[in-house]
């Protein structure tokens, strides 16, 4: 069962709010956002230093696609198996799924973006769930996006 986050209920009550889109959006290219987006983000952040990067990014995503997935527990696995099955969309999924933290933002937001441009929706609170997993040693994030992607075929 996928958690409710606060952060994630309160992004999506900016779904139509452009301007804090775009303040959102700014974040992207910063490991801890820019500060335009720290009034959104800062409230809603964990004790834990080390998992707020994590709460920027999903902000950052959702400044990018604001179209929210809260009715599915789709992963991003799920999101992937909906756009035309080709080569190219299979390695850049492989790439996602293959990558360390330090460059998950980067194939994160090819993902968002893609996802964008079909109008498929993104479950960000269980996008946010998976990344607070992601460096899991048994790596079951990666594993469950890979059946969600690989099974659904």
């Amino acid at each position: 069962m996928t958690k409710i986050f606060p952060l994630v209920s309160h992004l999506e009550t900016l779904q139509k709010d452009r301007a804090a889109l775009a303040k959102l959006r700014r974040g992207l290219d910063s490991t801890y956002g820019d500060v335009e987006m720290f009034p959104y983000v800062v409230p809603f952040l964990p004790k834990e230093k080390y998992l707020h990067k994590f709460y920027f990014l999903v902000a950052s995503l959702f400044g990018m696609h604001s179209e929210p997935g809260a009715g599915n527990n789709e992963s991003i696995g799920t999101v992937f198996s909906r756009f035309a099955q080709n080569d190219s969309v299979e390695r850049r999924f492989k790439a996602l799924i293959n990558t360390d933290e330090k460059d998950l933002s980067y194939h994160l937001r090819q993902a968002v973006s893609l996802a964008h441009s079909k109008n498929i929706p993104v479950n960000y609170n269980r996008l946010l769930q998976d990344l607070l997993n992601w460096t899991h040693p048994e790596h079951f994030v990666q594993l469950q996006w890979a059946r969600d992607y690989w099974g659904s075929q």
